[in-house]
């Protein structure tokens, strides 16, 4: 079985006018260079391309020996690394690929033709070539009807494109949400054919899709698509009440829409949706719910520390929405920590959609009223004056310095002298 080209979710940069110099190179030598894939797509839907791929019939050892700064990085594939200018540029050989055997990858593959490279690539929109220096659109899959029609459909026989990968099937909805699309209805039904092996896929490349359609302007759309193609259950199949059909309310709609978000706040949305009531979601923002939620993402999806932190972080709305109302104290604890920004776009969305309203309401005026530089002041009593006191770090050490910060957030201590003598009453009171 042969492995992919790694791929990177921060790609460098190339630069259109570096990618043609290489395709230059390449035809100078006596060889095919089109521009290839998602650059030539993005052209045709009048967007701007922020990378540019190189196809050639090139085989990938002439490649290396035309371009000093190259690297092999899935040889086997016939992909080349050129760093050239400012740009790394990605020169990859016209290729046919094997049988898949595992739902990923080709067990062998042949370098070909410009129309057998398109015919095994996965939706006509992405198989689309372009002569760099002639501008004329190299098409053998209808690709450019389906970008005129807005419609995104396999390239051939799509059961056949998503047995040879399966988180194809992610792409379709990502693509189709991004550019407006609608998946043709043979595209669509294997999709849902299909759906349950997407569990066979890696937590981090089902991840890495999700951040992108997730995070977007468009992931109301990408939200939708994965539960009307049975996507979604899947995805979340960890969960107690994995979703079985669109959610019955409509939090991930209103969360700052026509915005980018963190993946931990879009996470944390979609755990909260797909409780299916407003009753349900009480118990969800109970602290150990939280914890077994970030958990469950982590196995499902092996999110990163940060986003994890980021999961967490929007939930802590839980604190402020109990049945008593939180303490002044309580509520600038909340917005000095780090992501509160994120609850609070949560706590909005929240508002709107009718849960809570009334205490969201009043806790943004609450949040409005405190002066900026009384939310996270320097502590008057810290650990150190503790310790010169002949007070031994433990329990009651944190004790003491959580009440005698609070008083202080709360503006009932004003002076470090005064917040000593609070601590000599304290350390008394616990000590009894």
């Amino acid at each position: 079985m042969m492995n992919q080209p790694s791929s990177s979710t921060s790609r460098q940069i190339c630069l259109r006018e570096d990618a043609l110099e290489a395709a230059r190179v390449l035809r100078d030598a006596g060889h095919v260079a089109y521009f290839a894939g998602g650059c030539v797509r993005d052209l045709l839907m009048g967007l701007t391309p922020t990378d540019y791929d190189v196809a050639t019939d090139a085989p990938p050892d002439k490649v290396r020996r035309l371009f000093r700064n190259a690297q092999e990085v899935g040889a086997a594939f016939g992909v080349i690394i050129v760093r050239l200018n400012k740009s790394v540029i990605e020169i990859a050989t016209f290729r046919a690929d094997g049988a898949y055997l595992d739902g990923r990858r080709p067990s062998e593959v042949r370098f070909t033709t410009a129309e057998e490279d398109a015919k095994r690539r996965d939706f006509t929109i992405n198989g689309l070539f372009q002569d760099p220096f002639t501008d004329q659109i190299i098409d053998f899959v209808n690709g450019q009807q389906d970008i005129q029609s807005r419609v995104l459909r396999a390239i051939g026989e799509p059961a056949a494109r998503f047995d040879e990968d399966y988180l194809r099937m992610l792409r379709a909805v990502r693509f189709a949400a991004r550019f407006d699309l609608t998946i043709d209805t043979p595209t669509a039904d294997a999709i849902r054919r299909h759906a349950s092996k997407l569990a066979q896929i890696s937590p981090e490349r089902i991840a890495e899709e999700l951040r992108k359609m997730l995070t977007g302007p468009s992931r109301t759309t990408a939200r939708l698509m994965l539960v009307e193609l049975q996507l979604m259950r899947v995805i979340f199949r960890g969960f107690p009440t994995a979703p079985e059909s669109a959610c019955a309310w409509d939090l991930f709609d209103r969360l700052a829409p026509d915005a980018h978000i963190t993946f931990g706040l879009a996470l944390a949305a979609v755990t909260l949706e797909y409780r299916g009531s407003h009753t349900r979601l009480t118990a969800l923002l109970e602290k150990a719910e939280v914890q077994r939620a970030v958990v469950t993402c982590r196995k499902l999806l092996r999110i990163s520390n940060e986003e994890a932190d980021e999961f967490v972080g929007s939930l802590r709305v839980s604190q402020l929405l109990q049945p008593d109302a939180p303490s002044v104290a309580i509520m600038k604890r909340f917005l000095a920590r780090p992501y509160s920004g994120d609850a609070r776009k949560l706590l909005e969305a929240l508002s709107q959609t009718g849960f809570e309203s009334p205490r969201i309401k009043w806790l943004e005026k609450q949040f409005a009223s405190f002066p900026p530089d009384t939310i996270a002041p320097p502590p008057f009593v810290t650990g150190d004056d503790l310790i010169i006191l002949g007070l031994q770090p433990g329990k009651s050490f944190k004790t003491i310095l959580d009440r005698i910060y609070d008083l202080q957030l709360e503006g009932k201590l004003f002076t470090k002298p005064e917040a000593m003598k609070n601590v000599h009453a304290l350390a008394a009171e616990l000590k009894n």
